[in-house]
């Protein structure tokens, strides 16, 4: 574990030693061999539950359900010792609760919970020991979340307040992106602020944090703690394929995109490398409707789980299940991959291992630099 002289960071009473959360980005990239590796690293590490039972069930050789695959995914990365938890989308409508038990019933140390707002997840089953932790990007979706969870009889035990610069889905609009009051800078004194009204709980920052210095940078600004995924994609743990960890580290600024349209059947602003095989195949309208996955499915007139506009039309949509599956190496013969980064993406240029990438974000390889 590296030495460092950041504060830990407590959430529920339970003690991370380095207050670095690793980003559970889906989908694939953060399984069990990224998350214990940080676990056992003094961080909290974290899964995605993303097409989780299709990634368990091709590794394990044994058909795995949602519950199971989460289960399973959390056993696994806290096996080692140290902390880890999970990353559950509130748009995988059809397997969120399922995943929400197999990660409680797991031991899992955390739920972080954000693309769209968990307001049922305290009442899903009993949390006991594990942290219920909502994403959100405003302090009006922190609000939202605090006054529905107090009518539940419970409190957000963390929050992670995510920026503009973040990869994946975004929580704004795309006119919102670039405002400076959207800046994390700016969001983080009245969202602190709420958090102190609504029980003083901690607050963890993520988006476009890249270095040590901009870790101490947001603590003395009062955040409590950092969400960083990028930096982890690019690891030797991280179940990225060699073609996506290849595909950062020659990534350039420029070549990094906030895909809208075509974007994600989500909706929401999706940011990628603009060079990624999918992307360019949905951008010249190329690709023909393919889902076959269903994990963004919605439910029709009847309640069941049928409409995705990915399924339907690629005038607009890339298929987000199939082209991320591909990037975690689960299709790659079949599906063109999608490669979605942070904004920083373009600065990183070789693959670490954890310990390396720890040492770094904690300052203690530059002390030990000569």
């Amino acid at each position: 574990m590296p030495e460092t002289s950041l504060p830990p960071l407590v959430i529920k009473g339970k003690k991370i030693p380095v207050p670095v959360i690793q980003g559970g980005m889906g989908v694939g990239v953060s399984l069990s061999p990224l998350a214990s590796a940080v676990a056992r690293e003094g961080g909290l590490g974290i899964v995605s539950s993303a097409c989780l039972d299709r990634l368990v069930s091709k590794r394990t050789g044994k058909r795995a359900n949602t519950y199971e695959a989460a289960y399973e995914e959390v056993s696994r990365s806290k096996a080692g010792g140290g902390l880890a938890g999970i990353n559950i989308m509130g748009a995988l409508v059809r397997d969120y609760n399922d995943s929400v038990r197999g990660a409680l019933d797991a031991g899992a140390d955390a739920i972080i919970s954000g693309a769209g707002l968990p307001l049922t997840l305290p009442v899903i089953q009993p949390p006991k020991d594990t942290a219920l932790i909502p994403i959100v990007s405003s302090t009006r979706a922190l609000e939202i979340i605090c006054k529905k969870w107090e009518k539940l009889g419970y409190r957000p035990d963390a929050i992670v307040l995510e920026g503009p610069l973040a990869g994946g889905h975004l929580g704004f609009k795309m006119e919102q992106l670039d405002l400076e009051a959207n800046s994390l800078e700016n969001l983080l004194p009245p969202v602190k602020d709420m958090a102190i009204k609504y029980g003083n709980f901690p607050v963890i920052v993520a988006g476009g944090i890249y270095t040590y210095e901009d870790i101490v940078k947001f603590m003395k600004m009062g955040a409590d703690g950092v969400q960083m995924g990028t930096r982890f994609l690019a690891t030797e743990e991280s179940s990225a394929s060699p073609e996506y960890k290849q595909a950062v580290i020659a990534a350039r600024e420029e070549d990094i995109v906030v895909a809208h349209d075509p974007g994600s059947p989500c909706g929401l602003p999706f940011r990628v490398i603009k060079h990624s095989p999918m992307y360019v195949s949905s951008l010249k309208r190329l690709r023909p409707p393919k889902c076959d996955k269903g994990y963004v499915l919605l439910k029709d007139k009847e309640g069941a789980f049928t409409i995705c506009p990915a399924k339907e039309s690629n005038e607009h949509h890339f298929c987000i299940c199939n082209g991320l599956l591909s990037s975690a190496g689960y299709n790659p013969d079949k599906e063109e991959p999608l490669y979605t980064v942070g904004t920083n993406a373009s600065r990183v240029d070789r693959v670490l291992s954890v310990r390396e990438l720890m040492d770094e974000i904690t300052g203690h390889a530059s002390c030990l630099s000569p």
